[in-house]
């Protein structure tokens, strides 16, 4: 669900919390209510993040996320080159309540997830090929910020290109680091930047504007009450 994520090492793990958000168009139909099932996650993560409410229910959402070819090239890196098109893929995230409030609350917590499996659609030539990868990524926060991260890719179906390209990003990424950097960041800004300003006290108060009670007078509609003017003693004299 973040912005700033690598799609190729993303492929492995899809909306495991890693996911760039890309708004661009793609050749792949992007499915109605995509965005806004990404949107809710988005919320329901973010809402668990700043109230930290120890009772409730554990994070549970189902996401599908449709990359562009374009956004997918980005994420390469050396010994790593998409030969595809677009993409697109599905997967049911579920993380515990107590295990995100630990991270973001003790000096070091371990987030392992539980197993994922992560069913994507890939664009091949003039053909769509399914790819199945199976996962269990693995975070280490310190003092309520990531710190590392593991895919874990524990195996993937589909056509042997496909699978062999993000086979080696993954190994990759959990061997030399090659995306770790980038997918750190991504983490951090989601939980530190995106959610208090998106979901926050502040982005609530300037949704919510505090209303004026009903029937109070403004300065700039009160009226002063009307008197007669004084006298002029002349005159008054001259009555008399």
């Amino acid at each position: 669900m973040l912005h700033d994520g690598r799609p190729m090492a993303a492929m492995a793990i899809a909306a495991a919390g890693l996911v760039a958000l890309s708004l661009e168009a793609v050749a792949l139909d992007e499915p109605p209510g995509e965005m806004a099932a990404l949107k809710a996650c988005e919320k329901e993560v973010c809402t668990l993040i700043l109230d930290k409410a120890p009772s409730g229910d554990d994070l549970t959402c189902k996401m599908s996320k449709t990359w562009a070819r374009n956004s997918i090239k980005k994420g390469e890196n050396k010994g790593v080159a998409w030969g595809f098109g677009d993409a697109r893929c599905k997967v049911s995230l579920s993380l515990s309540r107590a295990d995100v409030i630990a991270a973001l609350t003790r000096p070091a917590h371990t987030i392992t997830s539980p197993p994922l499996t992560v069913k994507c659609e890939v664009e091949r030539g003039d053909e769509v090929k399914p790819v199945t990868a199976k996962a269990q990524p693995k975070l280490v926060f310190k003092d309520g910020k990531a710190e590392k991260v593991w895919i874990n890719l524990k195996e993937i179906d589909g056509p042997v290109d496909i699978k062999g390209t993000i086979w080696t990003a993954a190994s990759l990424e959990d061997t030399l680091g090659i995306f770790h950097k980038s997918l750190i960041k991504s983490i951090n800004k989601f939980v530190h930047k995106r959610c208090p300003k998106t979901y926050g006290s502040q982005a609530q108060a300037q949704k919510d504007p505090p209303k004026a009670p009903s029937g109070a007078a403004t300065a700039t509609s009160a009226k002063p009450a009307e008197h007669p003017p004084p006298a002029d003693p002349q005159e008054a004299a001259a009555g008399q």
